[in-house]
């Protein structure tokens, strides 16, 4: 007669998978993967998994790739129903003559609330578990993402001009914080500072920025070093490069997430890495808006910690974190000369752990590890365009694209089932909420149109 310790252990979920990536460059074979209380409890080989657990749920995953979901580290969600109205433009015409002027008219909480449910039913079905977030309404969006169950870390966005969510900097900083407050027990949801950019932040105002962070114990997320226009105006306005004025006001350091850094001297490039910041690379907007080639290359050299972002569907047009991995890989070879500058591991990376640290999570995301969050992506390697496959991990990067993932999972509750949001309902009502938007939308850039 057998005791209760040879009994199966009972768990919620147990994952069966040809490949499993644990770690950087450990790659399983025929392991699973075992969640309990929206956790990874175990990664065992698949024999061994099915005598000691007693599973709920058992998938057989016999042709896929597990990997930790991926982390969009930049983007403005709301902005998905603005994808495409400001194409073919340069960045401060696309924000001065475009943006800025839809989102006077048009921004409101049913715009943030709308826009970033549909944002986060495309990121999920491409294996986007979590998003990093700068814009408006932070309820709204906090809202939008738990309804639809993905992870979010949303900004406490501060500018000095007004809007239609805030009248000034402070009103800015007050309402993102009182937003933080009402949901700082939510386990899918987190909040960053995230003042717009040096160009439209004051020093004041960055001041304060940096004394929240640091009592708060926030990571600041802010646009720099974008485009030679901005550093340009920049040093007219105040007689120095913005990472020099950042770097005056204290805010250099590893709670910074710096977004784009295109356009970076080599003494800034060895000052992000000797205040151990982070970099938010968004290499198909960079390269959509004209601004430039980042120094990948040399900022991996140098050791600064890399993220994968998209930036807003405005203008990427796709919130697609597994194309900006083979773009980000391409672009660092051809850049450097050399084809070893940013293999496919590490580009994997980029959108996983990386990120993750830079948002000061990697203990709880960003890798398929025991104790971590169960936020876990199937992708499917069976294809025709992705056989034969020897080194799965190579084809992720470099042959597979989102329509690939298969099921997605985040806190251990599956929302992408066979390639089908969960619940499949959604995808009517977000294509029906888009249809309303598109009508608005054009009304305003046709206000003649009958």
């Amino acid at each position: 007669m057998s005791s209760s310790a040879d009994m199966p252990a009972a768990v919620d979920l147990a994952i069966h998978a040809r490949w499993v990536v644990q770690e950087t460059r450990v790659l399983l074979e025929q392991h699973a993967v075992i969640v309990a209380g929206g956790r990874i409890v175990d990664i065992l080989p698949g024999h061994q998994a099915r005598e000691r657990y007693a599973p709920e749920e058992t998938l057989e995953l016999d042709e896929h790739l597990l990997i930790p979901g991926l982390i969009n580290l930049h983007t403005h969600a709301a902005m998905s129903l603005l994808r495409g109205v400001a194409d073919d433009m340069p960045l401060m015409q696309w924000l001065k003559a475009r943006v800025w002027p839809l989102e006077a008219a048009l921004m409101s909480p049913r715009f943030v609330a709308e826009g970033t449910e549909l944002a986060c039913a495309e990121m999920l079905k491409g294996g986007v578990t979590c998003f990093n977030d700068m814009y408006f309404f932070p309820d709204a969006a906090a809202q939008a993402a738990v309804n639809i169950g993905m992870r979010a870390v949303l900004g406490v966005t501060m500018l000095e001009f007004p809007s239609a969510y805030a009248s000034d900097a402070a009103d800015y900083l007050d309402k993102g914080l009182a937003a933080r407050e009402a949901w700082r027990e939510h386990p899918l949801v987190r909040f960053c500072l995230a003042p717009h950019a040096p160009y439209s932040v004051s020093d004041a105002s960055f001041e304060r920025v940096q004394t929240l962070a640091a009592q708060l114990d926030l990571p600041i997320h802010l646009h720099i070093h974008e485009t030679a226009e901005e550093i340009r105006f920049h040093l007219e306005e105040h007689g120095c490069r913005p990472l020099h004025r950042l770097d005056r006001l204290g805010l250099l350091g590893p709670q910074l997430i710096g977004v784009h850094a295109v356009h970076l001297l080599d003494d800034e490039i060895a000052t992000l890495a000797r205040n151990n910041c982070n970099i938010a690379h968004c290499p198909a907007s960079n390269l959509k808006l004209g601004s430039g080639f980042a120094p990948l290359a040399e900022l991996l050299e140098a050791g600064v910690n890399i993220g994968l972002g998209t930036d807003g569907a405005a203008s990427n047009n796709r919130l697609d974190v597994l194309s900006e991995m083979r773009l980000a890989s391409l672009l660092a070879k051809g850049a450097s000369g050399d084809a070893r500058c940013l293999p496919a591991w590490r580009a994997l990376d980029m959108a996983t752990i990386n990120s993750a640290r830079a948002l000061g999570m990697e203990e709880e995301i960003g890798s398929i590890a025991i104790g971590k969050r169960a936020d876990l992506v199937a992708v499917r390697m069976d294809a025709l365009a992705l056989s034969p496959c020897f080194d799965p991990v190579s084809h992720l990067v470099y042959a597979a694209g989102r329509e690939d993932v298969s099921h997605v999972w985040v806190e251990g509750c599956c929302r992408v089932l066979d390639k089908m949001l969960l619940h499949s309902e959604k995808t009517s009502s977000l294509k029906n909420c888009a249809r309303l938007w598109q009508n608005r939308v054009s009304a305003y850039l046709k206000p003649d149109a009958s």
